[in-house]
């Protein structure tokens, strides 16, 4: 048992499976054993039925706390046995109450009261005993019962109730009987008159009869006559129609072909003219590219022609500069050339001119010495005077000599200085004649490898631009696509509500946003088909295209979720793992195929696709479609898309093709296709501009590091320039010191030499012992020798000097040439054409091919000029084809609108045509609807004459209708004399003598009924005294043996009591002597009064004492002896006894304890005591308590049970 809510059980109370024997329940007074018992009552109905408002709210819990509007009490019945007819091994039955409601529940399923009782009634609780349960107070109830009271509960155990009850119901039918049939007698009085009066009226309505059986013919006969008329005018315009129908068929068929011809033409337009913009956009980028040229060619050739006009920059200055330059370097080479030859030369002569002065000098001295001593021999007196003399000039040579020689050692010195000096000054000039070759030659390596880069950024220059038409063109190509897209999306929109629309937008940014890999889109986007398919897929699907197929439904609630937060739209979803299509039989032929084996699709969408296709079968015709959907429940389909349903249903007719959602589904996936492409390529061309941007970019970087070095190396030109000119002007500076010099040395030398020659002569005349007048011979001749050598090495001299001179004169102007001259021409026409050669060469970064004249060197303006030109001429050929391309595509726009103009004027013809032929075919319905309206009048009117002779099919079939209308005039005039004639007479009659015979049969079966019922009311008064007649007996019988064994010493009985006996003892006699007789039955019954209890304690031999003679413990326990007897009679399956024990002592207690431990072997008892003797052979123990308004009831052990009834026996 499980309460909740109920009286003082507020909270859920399980209470565990009870004992099958017997169970015993204990608790203090006010605990809620009494609540317990209320609670199984409650379910079983035994009490609290047809309650109010007011009685089930008392039955709620009341208590602190939250008000309780429910309460529920839930038993469970072990049915092992079957014993309720449910197949399952328990049985759960649940009432529940609250403020407006009372319900039941049998296993969880909602019952009515009725199934409740009757279910209870088959399982053996009987509504005529309920002695199954005995509540407090029923025990003093029986106790202190009257005879006639005990006489009626006799009555309700035998089921004398149900009898009563069935024989009122059967006395009431008797009185509806009787008042029917009285009813009947009525109506068959007035229908006899009724009758009586109808026999006049039928021959005059015989007369009408016939006068109305012609006009029906007649009316029958110009109604059948115009219908069949109607019929064939329907006819004749359904075969007008049905030809129009055809021709219109045919023209449709044609303009649909021909919106398809219109349409790709208009795409074919589009196209072109999309192509035309890309010509017209390459066009203007070519013109201004074009221009652009055009600008860098006036600059480079005004450049060039500013140098050609100027020398210094001209093309032939630089021509005749570089011929100067070779020119000078030649005549440098051979100056050089002949100055070597001459410097040795000179030296050799000045050498020899030395050497000869030097022996003139000699000789000139030597003879001078003679002269002067030749004339000294009269100068000189004595020879003392005279070696006086020429010791003192002795001595003067000699300081003079000492200090020329002195001299000498200082200008060795100086020259030596002045020598090192030219040595570290030309090799110093070698080293930067040296660097400045190194720098030439780097020089020459930056400009190539500027020349390169150069040439390699004009290329990727070139390739850029090249890009850069081709970014424009694409461009222009996916603003194209991108509006053919959008018009296709727009075209699919349209074919959906708007929910759907934005639904699917929605949930394609949802799967993007949280990176959702498990939606796959909706369906039209998961597979593809040919085209001649299109329509049967289109009709066959339906609205499920737009279906979002997903792969379970976690992801679908997911983006559900999503969608309801941003309230986007509505959208239906195909959840993978939640989808299992049948698998479909399909025919074996060759004139139907199944239309899923003409779809596309990955495997894996397999079920959405069976489950959307897995029945379409694409027939022939839709004849052959019937036909295998009826035989193979599939749905068949026509390829113009007539469908037949496999539940019976026909679709079908016109189907506009321009509008079909996988029309616009393909569209849209072959232009986003397309736009993917040229978005692809796009980006490959954006990011190859990129890389060409950033190659130009490192490219301009590296060229203009190689401008800085460049600058650095002709800046170092110019050091090297400055410091070899002064250099070169050191250099002749220190040999012009070094050859004055080396003379002044010369003149030394020739001098020391003069000093020794005079020194020695004068030493030589000193060593003279006499001093002559005269010369002696030998120094006679030597002077004569002297004089004549002297005038001879004079004239070698002076040719010597003169050749010398004239060498030295060759020299120093070829020097003077070469220094002065030649040499600074040549280094100002190197820097010169340096200079005009690599000063800023470059382009720059503006890519402009022009500039002044000192960016750019004429070459290199030349070459760019050159490649200007060839860039104008590629420019203006693409131009060229261009204007051709231009002029084809306008020829074709020219052509394709005339053929579209052609189409659309038929269009316009066919449209004007197809109006004639709809307000025809409104023609037509009016017309038909007129004549059909026709038509169901005149069928009405058929109808309206009701049933017809025969001679109205044939009788005026061949008149005129003129004259059919003329004789139908006339008996129209006939007809009309018969106006008051009861034209229902006949069908009067005729009902009327049916009601009569109906009523004389209902009168009859009501007979029957009533003495059916009263013999039923018989049947049962006698049953009814049979059944109390047999349950006095048992009750009777088990009351003698229940009180034998409580009360093993005394005897005890039950009496019958009748209203004519006085002697109970009498009528106990007689009722056994007449037992079994069933004459006497009847009227013993009639007679009883009530049935009196008899019983003794102490003897079975005495008479006994009646019940007001006993004491309160006696009369409880016969009162117990009374119900076991009762329950006995009737046994139920468990029992409840609610304090049963109260009032007994303790043998008695013990013995209805042992008989309710000896009972319990056969059934369930659940008992509540305060008593020791009902717990002693009790099987199982619970306990009630009350704490806070709340009863709780544990399952208890026998001991704690125990010792709570001692408890409560002591206070």
């Amino acid at each position: 048992i499980t309460i909740q809510g109920f009286k003082s059980y507020k909270n859920q109370t399980v209470i565990e499976p009870f004992s099958g024997k017997h169970n015993v329940i204990v608790g203090r007074n006010g605990s809620g054993k009494s609540n317990f018992f209320a609670a199984i009552r409650f379910v079983l109905s035994d009490a609290y039925t047809n309650m109010g408002r007011e009685e089930r709210q008392s039955l709620l819990h009341e208590g602190s706390g939250e008000a309780t509007m429910s309460a529920y009490v839930e038993i469970v019945f072990d049915n092992s046995d079957n014993r309720f007819p449910t197949g399952r091994e328990e049985l759960t039955l649940r009432r529940t109450i609250g403020l407006k409601k009372d319900e039941y529940s049998i296993d969880k399923k909602s019952a009515t009261k009725t199934d409740v009782m009757n279910m209870l009634e088959s399982a053996g609780f009987s509504r005529s005993n309920p002695y199954y349960i005995v509540p407090q107070g029923r025990i003093t109830t029986l106790t202190n019962a009257k005879d006639n009271e005990r006489l009626q509960l006799l009555k309700e155990v035998a089921g004398t109730r149900v009898y009563e009850q069935r024989r009122q119901e059967s006395l009431k039918i008797v009185g509806e009987t009787d008042g029917k049939r009285r009813n009947i007698d009525e109506l068959l009085a007035f229908i006899e008159q009724r009758l009586g009066e109808l026999e006049e009226e039928k021959e005059e309505l015989k007369q009408f009869q016939e006068h109305d059986r012609r006009r029906r013919c007649l009316e029958y006969t110009i109604y059948s006559r115009e219908q069949r008329e109607i019929n064939a005018a329907l006819e004749e315009m359904e075969e007008e129609h049905v030809r129009e129908l055809d021709g219109s068929s045919r023209q449709q068929q044609d303009a649909n072909e021909r919106e398809t011809r219109i349409a790709a033409m208009e795409r074919e337009l589009m196209e072109i003219q999309q192509q035309k913009e890309i010509l017209e956009a390459e066009k203007l980028q070519l013109e201004h590219e074009l221009q652009t040229n055009v600008k860098d060619k006036a600059l480079l050739e005004l450049a060039i022609r500013d140098h050609e006009e100027n020398d210094v920059h001209s093309l032939e200055g630089k021509r005749r500069n570089q011929e100067e330059l070779t020119r000078l370097e030649q005549e440098i080479e051979v100056k050089e050339a002949e100055l070597a030859q001459l410097v040795p030369e000179y030296q050799r002569q000045e050498q020899e001119e030395s050497t000869q002065r030097a022996q003139l000098e000699a000789m000139e001295v030597q003879l001078q010495g003679l002269y002067a001593k030749q004339g000294r021999s009269g100068q000189f007196r004595t020879k003392a005077e005279r070696d006086a003399w020429l010791r003192k000039e002795i001595q003067e040579i000699q300081g003079s000599h000492a200090t020329l020689t002195t001299r000498r050692a200082l200008m060795e010195q100086e020259m030596t200085t002045l020598n090192g000096k030219l040595t570290e000054l030309e090799q110093a000039i070698q080293t930067i004649r040296e660097k400045e070759n190194a720098r030439k030659a780097s020089l020459v390596e930056l400009e190539q490898e500027l020349s390169a880069l150069r040439t390699e950024r004009d290329g990727l220059t070139d390739s850029r631009k090249e890009l850069w038409r081709e970014d424009a063109k694409m461009d222009t190509t996916l603003n194209s696509l991108r509006e053919e897209y959008r018009k296709a999306e727009r075209d699919l929109g349209s074919s959906m509500d708007k929910n759907t629309s934005a639904g699917l937008a929605a949930v394609a940014r949802i799967a993007k946003l949280h990176n959702l890999e498990g939606v796959y889109g909706p369906l039209y986007e998961l597979f593809d088909v040919d085209d001649q398919f299109n329509v049967a897929v289109n009709a066959t699907a339906g609205a499920s295209l737009f279906h979002v197929v997903v792969d379970n439904d976690g992801t679908a609630s997911r983006v559900l979720e999503e969608l309801a937060k941003e309230k986007a739209g509505r959208v239906t979803f195909m959840p993978l793992n939640r989808l299992h299509p049948k698998a479909s039989t399909y025919p074996d032929a060759t004139d139907a195929i199944p239309l899923i084996q003409k779809l596309r699709y990955d495997a894996k969408y397999a079920k959405a696709f069976e489950q959307v296709f897995g029945k379409a079968l694409v027939c022939r015709t839709l004849e052959i479609a019937a036909t295998y959907s009826r035989n193979y429940q599939l749905n068949g389909i026509t390829l113009d898309g007539d469908r037949v349903d496999r539940k019976g249903a026909l679709t079908g007719g016109y189907q506009d093709t321009r509008n079909s959602r996988l029309h616009a589904v393909k569209s849209i996936k072959a232009f986003q296709t397309k736009y993917q492409q040229a978005q692809e390529r796009s980006a490959v061309v954006k990011q190859e501009i990129g890389g060409l941007d950033h190659k130009i970019t490192q490219l301009l970087n590296q060229i203009q590091v190689l401008e800085v070095r460049r600058k650095q190396v002709l800046a170092t030109r110019d050091r090297h320039a400055d410091d070899y000119r002064r250099w070169l002007q050191d250099q002749s500076g220190l040999r012009d010191q070094i050859e004055a010099k080396q003379k002044l040395h010369r003149d030394v030398l020739s001098d020391l030499q003069t000093f020794e020659v005079q020194l020695e002569t004068l030493q030589a005349e000193l060593a003279t012992t006499v001093m002559t007048p005269t010369l002696t011979a030998q120094e006679q001749r030597t002077m004569e020798r002297l004089a004549t050598e002297t005038d001879a090495l004079k004239q070698q001299l002076v040719l010597a000097a003169s050749a010398r001179a004239q060498t030295g004169t060759r020299k120093n102007i070829v020097e003077i040439t070469l220094d002065s001259n030649l040499r600074p021409r040549l280094e100002e026409l190197r820097a010169k054409l340096e200079g005009l050669h690599h000063h800023h060469p470059s382009r720059h970064h503006d890519h402009s091919r022009g500039g002044s004249v000192a960016e750019d060197d004429v070459d290199k303006r030349k070459r760019d000029l050159a490649a200007t030109v060839r860039s104008m001429e590629a420019v203006r050929t693409r131009m060229a084809e261009i204007e051709r391309e231009q002029e084809s595509l306008e020829k074709r726009v020219v052509e394709k609108q005339g053929q579209v103009e052609a189409l659309q004027t038929t269009r316009q013809d066919e449209a004007r045509q197809l109006q004639r032929l709809q307000k025809e075919g409104e023609r037509y319905v009016s017309r038909r609807h007129l004549l059909l309206r026709k038509k169901e009048e005149c069928t009405k009117s058929i109808r309206e004459l009701g049933v017809l002779p025969e001679e109205a099919f044939e009788k005026y079939q061949r008149m005129e209708g003129s004259k059919l209308v003329k004789l139908l005039h006339r008996v129209h005039e006939e007809v009309k004399k018969y106006g008051h004639v009861n034209k229902k007479a006949f069908e009067q009659y005729a009902n009327f003598t049916k009601q009569r015979d109906t009523l004389h049969q209902r009168k009859a079966e009501l007979d029957a009924s009533e003495q059916a019922i009263r013999e039923l009311i018989e049947t049962l008064d006698q049953r009814k005294d049979e059944a109390i007649e047999r349950t006095f007996k048992q009750v009777a019988k088990n009351f003698t043996e229940v009180f034998a064994k409580l009360v093993p010493a005394g005897r005890g009985r039950l009496i019958m009591q009748r209203k004519l006996d006085q002697s109970p003892e009498a009528d106990d006699e007689d009722r056994e002597d007449d037992e079994g007789q069933e004459e006497g039955v009847h009227s013993a019954i009639d007679n009883y009064s009530g049935i009196a209890i008899q019983v003794s304690f102490n003897s079975k031999m005495d008479e006994g004492l009646r019940m007001q003679q006993l004491s309160g413990g006696q009369k409880s326990l016969v009162a117990l002896t009374l119900i076991f007897a009762i329950q006995q009679c009737d046994p139920a399956p468990f029992y409840l006894f609610d304090e049963i024990d109260a009032n007994l002592d303790a043998a008695h207690r013990t013995a209805v304890a042992s008989m309710i431990h000896t009972l319990s072997e056969s059934a369930q008892f659940i008992t509540t005591t305060f008593r020791q003797e009902m717990l002693a052979n009790a099987d199982k123990f619970y306990g009630v308590s009350f704490q806070n308004k709340v009863s709780v009831v544990e399952c208890i052990s026998k001991e704690d049970a125990l010792e709570f009834v001692e408890q409560e026996q002591t206070h």
